[in-house]
């Protein structure tokens, strides 16, 4: 048989055919129809080709016409979004008929109608293919010209109740799926359906997608459409669901999900439940999976805990710091008084460290702003700050703002700062920036002579512990004749002591 004479036969076959055949393109025109059809319907060709269906055939004026129309398009939609064919049981459709005078009028018609989808190699529908039949005769209230036998009723009658009834309860069944599919994708937490043993993804929401990165995965087995999962222990879960037909519950389950093309693994953290699904013979055919991508409350609940961790870090810290300053300054000031006053002014500069620690949520502190505080009281013109700006980790803030402000109290004692044109120079630099260190020099000029004393102090040893213990760093004190000279070196890139 020559390639184009299976054309020729099909055309003839179809234009031959005794049942009515219509085809129409993708967007509901006709296209062709055959000589049943046109006889049915009464309807020239010429006169319809290449028209809409619902203009050619509008269903008529009567009250029920729009929704007769909306179950035909409905119909024909779905057979072509679906690619597959799609029946019509029963449905109400008046065609017009021309009386012997002329005058047109529209007839009530029962039909049964099957839309098949008419696909190309690609797979892409190309035309629509309607075979109708009229059932009108098989509802006597729709005979009202003709003599109703008993039979005809009972039978008739029945059958087309049956029809009705089941394309009614396939309606419902299918407006139904239709709210639990919406619901379905609508779900705000990630929701999959897997089918077979190979865990193949048969529908999955928006959510889902986003949680995954927006991949194809629709039919793909989960290690196929997710393979960074290897390993993680949840191909290994969905086995197990299927195999026992018992769900999976995971909290808080920490997840490695490749989220981007090409990308790194992103750490997530979900909350979810693998439900086995059973068939009517109980069998296990597939798992629901439901869940929520619950990483940021993790998180947050981690950081709270490190926060809460560092809090009582920091108190610890403070109050043996304060017990050390009550202890050593009570042992050096035998007076109430002094006491009190020494006191207080060591406990006010360490509350002024953590303010500026405090500003900055305990981040670090600016090294300018903690000397401008504790030299404040000299004013500008006695006190000169030189050196870059320099953020400081907050245990070494707060001890060196101990430090300054001992400095700073010696000086207004016994040293420059004592006298009316004593001053304070203070440079610092950043040294080997790959692992940062501070070195810093206070020097004293134009004030009193200055010698080494007969014994140390709680200040001096309370700088020399905080420079050495607490910091890891080093100090030299240099009584000069001129004044003091304090240099210090503290590494700024280190794990704080406990």
């Amino acid at each position: 048989m020559k390639p184009g004479a299976s054309v020729v036969d099909l055309a003839a076959a179809f234009e031959a055919s005794p049942n009515p055949y219509l085809l129409l393109t993708p967007d509901l025109r006709i296209a062709e129809v055959n000589h049943a059809y046109v006889e049915v319907t009464g309807a020239r060709r010429e006169e319809i080709l290449g028209r809409p269906l619902f203009t050619t055939f509008d269903a008529g004026p009567g009250e029920d016409a729009p929704e007769n129309v909306r179950q035909v398009r409905a119909s024909l939609e779905k057979a072509r979004d679906t690619r597959q064919r799609d029946h019509l049981a029963v449905v109400r459709y008046a065609m017009p008929r021309k009386l012997s005078d002329g005058q047109e009028v529209f007839e009530e018609r029962i039909w049964s109608a099957t839309h098949t989808p008419v696909l190309n190699a690609e797979g892409d529908v190309v035309l629509l293919l309607q075979h109708t039949m009229d059932i009108t005769d098989l509802s006597p209230a729709i005979r009202t010209d003709e003599p109703t036998t008993a039979l005809d009723a009972l039978i008739g009658g029945s059958v087309l109740r049956r029809a009705q009834s089941v394309q009614e309860d396939n309606r419902r069944l299918e407006s139904e799926r239709n709210r639990l599919v919406e619901m379905f994708m609508q779900a705000p937490g990630f929701v999959a359906i897997l089918t077979g043993r190979n865990h193949c993804f048969q529908m999955h929401n928006d959510a889902y997608s986003q949680l995954i990165g927006h991949r194809d995965i629709a039919g793909k087995s989960i290690r196929d459409a997710l393979p960074e999962l290897v390993g993680q222990g949840y191909h290994e879960f969905l086995d197990t669901v299927f195999e026992t037909g018992e769900p999976y519950e995971g909290r808080e389950s920490l997840a490695k999900l490749q989220r981007t093309p090409g990308g790194p693994l992103e750490t997530l953290y979900l909350n979810f439940i693998y439900q086995p699904i059973r068939d009517e013979a109980d069998a296990v055919v597939g798992i629901f999976v439901q869940g929520h991508d619950v990483t940021a409350n993790v998180l947050a609940t981690q950081r709270q805990k490190l926060m809460i961790d560092e809090l009582n870090h920091r108190v610890k810290n403070t109050l043996a710091t304060v017990q050390s300053i009550a202890i050593q300054t009570a042992r050096s000031h035998v007076d109430p008084a002094t006491f009190a006053a020494t006191f207080q002014s060591r406990i006010l500069a360490l509350s002024h460290t953590h303010d500026l620690l405090t500003r900055t949520h305990w981040e670090g502190a600016d090294l300018r702003a903690i000397l401008e505080h504790e030299t404040e009281a000299f004013g500008p013109t006695r006190i000169n700050l030189n050196g870059p700006a320099t953020a400081l980790p907050p245990a070494t803030a707060l001890s060196l703002g101990m430090i300054f402000h001992e400095l700073a109290t010696n000086a207004a004692k016994y040293g420059a700062l004592s006298t009316p044109d004593g001053r304070v120079l203070i440079d610092w630099s950043l040294a080997d920036q790959r692992d940062r260190k501070l070195k810093l020099v206070w020097r004293e000029i134009g004030g009193p002579k200055v010698t080494r004393p007969d014994r140390r102090g709680f200040g001096s040893r309370l700088i020399e512990r905080n420079i050495r213990h607490d910091l890891a760093g080093e100090i030299d004190l240099v009584y000069a004749s001129d004044g003091l000279i304090a240099e210090l070196t503290v590494p700024l890139d280190r794990t704080p002591a406990p």
